[in-house]
């Protein structure tokens, strides 16, 4: 919606204030009345609209200090509330500083001025599942035996900053490699590499790791073994705690897993391929689900419901997190009926031209790979699933699967939010929160990011469409900023 001045953009690198050109051409009777034409605008009404008939807004408490602003965009500030025409938002180093409209909040002298009319200004998108060691290589054997000595330097810098150019900008790495990650991880926060803001579990903790991935899935032999692993990931340094095959272990060294982490306040993350899976980890108290499971069954067993819905009734608890990662089912027949589907030159960005060449030869038969072998199968599944996890009072999040065959960072995340919003009836503003709010909460930062809101972190994108009837407008990003900085 136009405020009534020109549509600028402030050049890149510009010192010159641009601040000055919009809080000038506003007289302060026209800053009072600019709210009120944008209302009238809004109801769409021949009636006269003046002073008595709409209360003007209350002026927003100046800032005195701030380097970047966005201003001009709607707000969807992922708090859920009716979204702001006309916003401004002001930030100071990596920090917002200030939320208000054209008008109402003024931007200080010698800021820089991004425009962002015509667009919505949204929180930085987070994927609550990826794999950072993974770029979508269709064998995996092949790829744990040559990009080891890849990871740290090329392959997990690649896929978090693919993610970040995707206006992700945050991710939750649900098992991998430790040391790599971690250190990947502060080079990012320090910021000596661009890329999505890392939280992760290292590896996985399961009964017995499969040959040759001893490194990023860790086996567990007894409860003292498993309490010390926690330990070891935990002193390190890692957010949460992955289990995974937890039918398969004892129900000491799985309760001893889950109190260890508790006790250290990391969130325990489980699998959910199988009923027992899910029925252990709710016994123990394990927050948070992966994926929709259950293979071809038609959906989840009465029991399982059950103590689902016994679980999520207790609100004391807190929210019990669940990250289906369904889109990746959902549409590989069309990904794999798509010959052009693998000749984006986004899914291999910051990739050596050798590792492109390996990943795309490995891609060439969708259908003759072991990954998908029954997902046709489970298809038909999907929705009276994904029906059953949104009514059970669970809090779903948005999550991938990233870097899994064919399945690219970055480029994931918003088809994940498009496919449960036009193929699951998921409401656009939840699928936002989903992907903003909700993870924020879940990985205990909230006070820190999540939102657009005054003394959180400055991750933000714009979009050009609205999101809340346009869901696909979020494949298409239009700016990014992380931690205060203008990084697209």
């Amino acid at each position: 919606m136009s405020t009534g001045y020109a549509n600028e953009q402030a050049p890149r690198g510009s010192t010159r204030s641009a601040a000055e050109r919009y809080n000038s051409r506003m007289t302060p009777f026209s800053r009072a009345l600019a709210p009120l034409a944008i209302v009238a605008a809004l109801i769409g009404s021949s009636a006269f609209v003046t002073p008595r008939s709409i209360s003007r807004p209350t002026a927003t408490p100046p800032v005195q200090r701030a380097t970047l602003a966005l201003v001009g965009g709607t707000l969807i500030d992922g708090n859920g509330g009716r979204p702001v025409p006309n916003s401004v938002v002001l930030i100071d180093g990596k920090t917002i500083v200030g939320v208000g409209q054209v008008g109402t909040l003024t931007v200080p002298t010698g800021v820089r001025v991004i425009s962002t009319e015509g667009q919505y200004v949204l929180p930085g998108l987070w994927d609550m599942h990826v794999h950072l060691m993974l770029v979508g290589h269709g064998n995996y054997a092949h790829w744990d035996s040559v990009s080891p000595p890849l990871w740290a330097s090329t392959i997990i810098p690649a896929a978090a900053k693919q993610s970040l150019m995707a206006g992700v900008t945050s991710v939750r790495d649900l098992g991998g490699p430790l040391e790599e990650l971690l250190d990947v991880k502060r080079r990012i926060n320090a910021g000596t590499l661009e890329g999505a803001t890392i939280y992760t579990t290292g590896p996985f903790l399961q009964h017995k790791p499969y040959p040759g991935t001893e490194r990023f899935r860790w086996g567990i032999s007894g409860v003292v073994d498993a309490r010390a692993k926690v330990k070891r990931l935990a002193d390190a340094g890692v957010d949460a705690i992955k289990l995974i095959d937890q039918d398969e272990m004892t129900m000491d060294e799985v309760r001893a897993i889950v109190d260890e982490a508790h006790a250290r306040k990391l969130p325990v993350v489980a699998h959910a391929h199988r009923p027992t899976e899910v029925r252990r980890g709710l016994e123990v108290g394990a927050d948070d689900f992966e994926h929709t499971g259950m293979q071809t069954a038609p959906g989840y067993p009465e029991d399982v419901l059950s103590r689902l819905h016994e679980r999520t009734a207790q609100g004391a608890k807190g929210p019990l997190w669940w990250t289906p990662t369904i889109d990746v089912l959902t549409n590989y027949t069309r990904r794999r009926d798509d010959p052009e589907y693998l000749d984006n030159p986004r899914w291999y960005q910051y990739l050596p031209p050798e590792v492109v060449r390996d990943i795309r030869a490995s891609l060439q038969r969708l259908d003759t790979l072991a990954y998908y072998r029954f997902v046709p199968d489970r298809g038909p599944t999907l929705q009276p699933k994904f029906r059953q996890l949104r009514t059970s009072g669970a809090r779903l999040l948005i999550g991938t699967d990233a870097g899994v065959p064919g399945n690219f960072h970055g480029y994931a995340t918003p088809e994940e939010m498009v496919t449960w919003v036009r193929q699951y009836a998921m409401d656009p503003m939840e699928t936002i929160r989903a992907a903003t709010y909700w993870p924020a909460l879940a990985m205990g930062v909230l006070d820190q990011v999540g939102t657009v809101s005054v003394g959180k972190a400055a991750d933000i994108i714009t979009v050009r469409d609205n999101p809340l009837t346009t869901i696909e407008t979020l494949r298409d990003v239009q700016v990014v900023v992380k931690n205060g900085r203008l990084v697209r």
